[in-house]
């Protein structure tokens, strides 16, 4: 079981490791999202430099490296009754830990909420539903995708303490929340300073432009 479990956790980090943001904008539109507005491989800077379509495609594919992992193996290999909280929260850490680190770019990724809402689909949906509703609630007032990340993001740890879900899941979420956190810092100085990109702000076309400070969320 041991050695399953590592190559479920080589697996997922590898899995997490595919940018598909820079591959759909490479075909798409034969540019380098690196080097477009935020600069980051995530959902919300290919739907800005893209177009809704595919920045939500980016984000279904996003969210399937932190889920399939996870439920391939819960649905193979933990037998009904037993107990594989620890093996299952250590693979989804390292789905995200492939997302935001990946080999293939140098280790600079994106921010994780995407791949994390694939990983917390598999631990609680039910704390998945709150963290979302949540999410959307801060957006709608005030606008900001990164608020409403770092918000979701922090909410998680206690919405599965609130349904009573394993510890394992409530330490690697708390893990989690931490690096969404730090990979979104830039973010949050810029919101100290008011000086953060709103999500229906148009935002510019390359990274050397005069607006280049500002990132987008995933």
């Amino acid at each position: 079981m041991s050695y399953t479990v590592v190559f479920f956790a080589i697996a997922a980090y590898l899995i997490g490791c595919i940018p598909f943001g820079k591959v759909i904008a490479g075909r798409v539109a034969r540019i380098d999202i690196t080097s477009r507005g935020s600069g980051n491989i995530g959902a919300t800077n290919v739907a800005r430099e893209l177009g809704m379509k595919w920045g939500v495609i980016t984000l279904v594919l996003d969210i399937l490296k932190g889920l399939v992992p996870m439920l391939v193996f819960a649905c193979c290999f933990c037998a009904p009754g037993s107990s594989c909280h620890m093996a299952l929260a250590g693979i989804g850490l390292c789905a995200l830990l492939g997302h935001m680190f990946p080999v293939f770019l140098r280790f600079q990724g994106g921010k994780g909420v995407a791949t994390a809402l694939g990983v917390y689909l598999v631990m609680s949906p039910s704390s998945c539903l709150c963290a979302l509703i949540l999410f959307v609630l801060v957006v709608a007032i005030w606008d900001y995708i990164s608020l409403g990340s770092i918000i979701g993001a922090f909410a998680m740890p206690l919405f599965l303490i609130l349904f009573g879900k394993p510890s394992p899941f409530v330490v690697v979420s708390v893990c989690m929340a931490i690096l969404i956190c730090w990979k979104h810092k830039e973010n949050i100085q810029r919101l100290i300073r008011r000086e953060e990109r709103k999500w229906r702000e148009r935002g510019p076309q390359s990274r050397n432009s005069s607006n280049r400070s500002n990132s987008s969320s995933e």
